[in-house]
């Protein structure tokens, strides 16, 4: 598990949240190597291992986190939450690839059940730098393209750690409310970048 004093978790959570690039590559410096141990323990289907490795799965993973944290959509206090977090995350991910794998029609696939467009990848291959696997600050300017006025607020307001309950007071409005419409944008956003994969949402938070 990455060593980081709670000091130094929270620095860098902050500055993630705000979507500063070097926080992103920090991040991922030091749980991307965790993240990726656990997904090839889970990618045991050798049809999977022949087109997906661990860095595939790596980037979906982590670029819906930096989406969700850019709209204030994580919410923990603790550097194993993270880590439980992403690890969930990847394991769901991993999941949903193989629930794709066995939908596939007849016609994708030769004699052998092998996909017609298969390459070859070494699942022990270190493959992207966390600067290649990750552009946050990127991924924070899109967002904020894809949100009106009253969600940017909100989620610059839950970025600075507010309450729900703190923002609807502020606003003038039910909190529960904005919580749900600004996770429903997050859910749109997420969709029209192919980053929602898993079968759960364990990123999504009430408080």
């Amino acid at each position: 598990m990455p060593k980081l004093d709670q000091q130094a978790f929270d620095s860098l959570i902050g500055r993630v949240r705000v979507g500063d690039p070097e926080a992103a590559v920090e991040l991922v410096r030091l749980y991307e190597p965790e993240i990726r141990r656990d997904i090839r323990l889970r990618l045991t289907d050798p049809r999977l291992r022949r087109t997906l490795d661990s860095t595939d799965i790596c980037q979906s993973v982590f670029g819906n986190f930096f989406v969700r944290a850019s709209m204030g959509q994580i919410d923990f206090d603790q550097p194993g939450q993270l880590l439980r977090l992403l690890s969930t995350m990847a394991r769901n991910k991993v999941i949903d690839r193989h629930r794709r794998e066995k939908v596939r029609r007849p016609s994708d696939c030769e004699g052998n059940g092998r996909p017609l467009t298969t390459v070859e990848h070494d699942p022990h291959d270190p493959g992207d730098s966390p600067s290649q696997i990750v552009a946050a600050q990127e991924l924070a300017e899109l967002v904020q393209s894809k949100l009106n006025l009253e969600e940017l607020q909100v989620a610059q307001l839950r970025r600075q750690g507010l309450s729900w309950l703190d923002i609807g007071e502020k606003l003038n409005t039910s909190g529960e409310a904005l919580r749900k419409r600004l996770s429903r944008s997050c859910q749109r956003i997420l969709n029209e970048l192919d980053l929602i994969d898993e079968p759960t949402d364990p990123a999504d938070s009430s408080k």
